[in-house]
Formats: C-alpha cells, sequence, structure tokens
C-alpha cells in the first residue's frame, strides 16, 4: 500500500471513529434526560424504588469473600463491576 492510501483509510476511520462517538454522546445524554424524568414521575407519585435485600453479599464480607460478595451485588442490583465493587468496598 502506498503512504496515501494508508492515509486515506486512518481519514476514514477516524471520521467514523468520530460519528460512533457522537451518536454515543447523544444517547448518553438522552438516556439522563429519560432517567431524571422517570425520577421526577416516581418522586410526583410518592413511589420509592424498592432496595434488594443485600444480607448475601454482608454474610459474604463476613466470610472474607470480597470477590463473592461482588459479584452477588451484582446479580441483586444489576450494578457494574466497578459500581459493585465500590459499594462492597463501602460495605466492607
Amino acid at each position: 500500500m502506498t503512504l496515501t492510501a494508508i492515509a486515506l483509510v486512518v481519514m476514514v476511520i477516524a471520521v467514523l471513529g468520530s460519528a460512533v462517538e457522537r451518536k454515543v454522546d447523544k444517547l448518553n445524554r438522552r438516556t439522563a434526560q429519560l432517567t431524571r424524568k422517570v425520577d421526577l414521575i416516581l418522586e410526583h407519585l410518592g413511589i420509592q424504588e424498592p432496595q434488594p435485600e443485600l444480607a448475601p453479599v454482608r454474610a459474604l464480607l463476613t466470610e472474607g469473600k470480597k470477590i463473592h460478595a461482588v459479584k452477588a451485588y451484582r446479580e441483586l442490583t444489576g450494578a457494574d463491576l466497578k459500581e459493585a465493587k465500590e459499594a462492597v468496598d463501602r460495605m466492607g
């Protein structure tokens, strides 16, 4: 491949990457807006989001099984790995 062809491929990849990034940012903003609206509706109706029972997570922490506790927290709450680890760290 010539240097021009390589440069062209790199430019096309950069443009496509930029377009994808813009779409992801737009979706993130829209998700945040919808989350705020749902929170306002729940607050207006006086509905509280049920909190999961975290006793199994605490029991695993007591046994010194932190990794298992993080996994259990994720299963109970639907949290991502980082959020679950931070929550378990606060519990411990």
